[in-house]
């Protein structure tokens, strides 16, 4: 079961992040950027997961819960096939907007709605199979919350690592854009920072 959503979170991955990387087309290498993409996506779903998973492990274990842990284990792989899955589903309305609108900053957050209406579908599925855990042992839940703050911590820092996932026209494409493995925490400190002192 674990192989059929490891596959579907590349497969439906890569559907959603060929369709993020088409933003401005296919002219001038554009292909590039959508094969990048098509990459990165699942990339980054697996990445998160297998950087977040250690700490997750070693709660479980501390909270007592090391014995449900594979069932724990087989949620989470479930949700992030269950995200993938989403984010493809997406792939028409990205398309569209692309279509309808040529402003980069406007493609940026329209994708990031795009992933935050997925993350939220993904939650609810997460519950949905946490709830017998739950059941079973009310620090489950405690477990859940961990899961989602380690998760998103890694996350935001994955996603900032292997940016850009749209690209920019007019920019040469590349997998990785300057200063791939800064900080995503600090710049975001260094950008409020010098807004509130503006």
């Amino acid at each position: 079961m674990l192989r059929i959503f490891l596959i579907q979170i590349l497969l439906f991955g890569m559907c959603y992040g060929a369709a993020m990387g088409g933003f401005g087309g296919l002219s001038d290498g554009r292909i590039w950027q959508v094969v990048f993409s098509a990459v990165k996506v699942p990339l980054l779903l697996l990445a998160a997961s297998l950087i977040a998973l250690p700490s997750f492990f070693i709660l479980n274990t501390l909270f007592g819960l090391r014995r449900d842990f594979a069932e724990a284990l087989r949620a989470l792989v479930a949700t992030q096939a269950g995200l993938a899955v989403i984010l493809a589903s997406l792939s028409p309305l990205t398309l569209t907007w692309y279509a309808s609108s040529a402003d980069y900053a406007a493609a940026l957050h329209f994708n990031s709605l795009m992933f935050a209406a997925a993350s939220f579908g993904a939650q609810i599925l997460l519950r949905g199979y946490y709830q017998p855990l739950i059941r079973r042992n009310r620090r489950h839940a405690v477990m859940l919350w961990s899961w989602l703050l380690i998760y998103v911590f890694v996350g935001i820092q994955m996603g900032w690592i292997l940016r850009p996932f749209v690209g920019s026209p007019g920019t040469p494409v590349q997998f990785f854009r300057e200063g791939a493995f800064s900080n995503a925490y600090e710049v975001v400190f260094q950008l409020m920072t010098g807004w509130l002192w503006k």
